[in-house]
């Protein structure tokens, strides 16, 4: 738990950026349809900043050679031809995040453990008179309780001594892969109730110096059984990575795979050779839909997984490094990936199938530069 909490401590406050994502779905109380949205509370280059928000990608900034420095607020939803982000920010010294564990505070809004609430809002006029916001316009709130019943470490690449080293570019940590939200969020006027059962929630963090390139995510937590049909409340997939860069240097592309089959762990962790993990992916781009199609296997199982999302349901998230630079300008961002997971489990030197899991509202990101 202790690596849900805030890194940004010796460099990487002056060059680096910390974010905690939130994703999850809710139901319309007026239509009663399905909504997937997404919440995230970022700060970048804290010990350069103060009472007002730094921003990057503000032209002055870019020509002087300014970085950035400030807390944000995103937030926003998917749907088809309607997908939205919102960006608000703040000066570092309306933020304040602990050490020890999750306790992030944005001005009024806030995330722990077990509870986030806040607000963002944007005008058209704000939108489109400054660029630099990277924003959509919309307003949401939200007040939500979380319950994490899944959790996974990625190991020793984010360790106490990887990050003392600042070994890597990009860290991630998996604290909520599979959340219980409950409550509620306002969408533009449209009140949306989350419950449990069917908020298919997710939390993780990313934080480090840069972005990985290529990009690659994939999270599902709305599963069902392709043999008994029923759906399954402890099945969770997660995937991401592409290509780590390790003390400056690029690694080979490799992506890190995680399925919990109703809490039993199965995973294709690259870093952990002794179980001789290996592996084949493609992400793909085409006209109307981007697609991820990844096979793993180790010495005690394999798994196969094709999930595609909609072009028209998905957005570009918009994120500047800790050096002001705009790099990832088509990161394909989505909440409705959908797919199949096929799991194996290894007998002698095949590989015999445990089932297939036809999964739905997934997360999902694909981008290059």
């Amino acid at each position: 738990m202790s690596r849900n909490a805030y890194m940004l401590q010796g460099k990487l406050a002056t060059r680096g950026y910390d974010w905690w994502w939130h994703s999850l779905v809710g139901v319309s109380k007026s239509s009663g349809l399905q909504r997937p949205f997404f919440i995230e509370y970022f700060a970048i280059n804290p010990a350069l900043g103060g009472k007002e928000p730094i921003l990057g990608q503000l032209e002055e900034n870019k020509r002087q050679g300014i970085r950035p420095s400030y807390a944000m607020l995103m937030a926003g939803s998917w749907s088809q031809n309607e997908a939205v982000q919102i960006h608000n920010y703040y000066g570092i010294t309306d933020f304040t995040a602990s050490v020890d564990k999750m306790d992030v505070r944005i001005g009024d809004n806030f995330a722990t453990e077990t509870h986030i609430k806040g607000a963002v809002k944007l005008s058209q006029t704000q939108a489109t008179e400054h660029p630099e916001f990277m924003s959509d316009a919309g307003e949401m709130s939200w007040d939500l309780e979380a319950k994490k019943v899944l959790s996974y470490s990625v190991g020793c690449g984010a360790s106490e001594l990887a990050r003392s080293l600042n070994a890597f570019q990009m860290y991630w940590h998996i604290q909520g892969m599979k959340t219980l939200y409950n409550g509620t969020i306002i969408f533009n006027g449209e009140e949306f109730a989350v419950t449990p059962e069917t908020s298919y929630g997710y939390q993780d963090k990313n934080w480090g110096t840069d972005y990985t390139n290529p990009w690659v995510w994939l999270n599902c937590n709305n599963f069902t059984c392709r043999t008994t049909k029923k759906k399954l409340a402890l099945t969770s997939l997660d995937v991401g990575g592409a290509k780590a860069v390790f003390f400056g240097v690029p690694l080979q592309r490799s992506v890190l795979v995680v399925f919990y089959h109703e809490e039993r762990l199965y995973e294709f962790n690259f870093s952990k050779i002794w179980q001789s993990p290996r592996q084949k992916f493609r992400c793909e781009v085409t006209e109307k839909e981007v697609i991820w199609d990844i096979v793993a296997w180790n010495k005690q199982a394999k798994i196969e997984i094709y999930f595609t999302c909609a072009k028209d349901t998905m957005l570009f998230i918009n994120y500047e490094n800790p050096d002001g630079e705009k790099k990832h300008n088509q990161l394909w961002n989505g909440g409705y990936a959908a797919g199949t997971v096929k799991l194996y489990q290894r007998t002698g030197k095949d590989f015999e199938l445990i089932d297939i899991f036809d999964g739905e509202l997934g997360g999902c990101e694909y981008g290059v530069y």
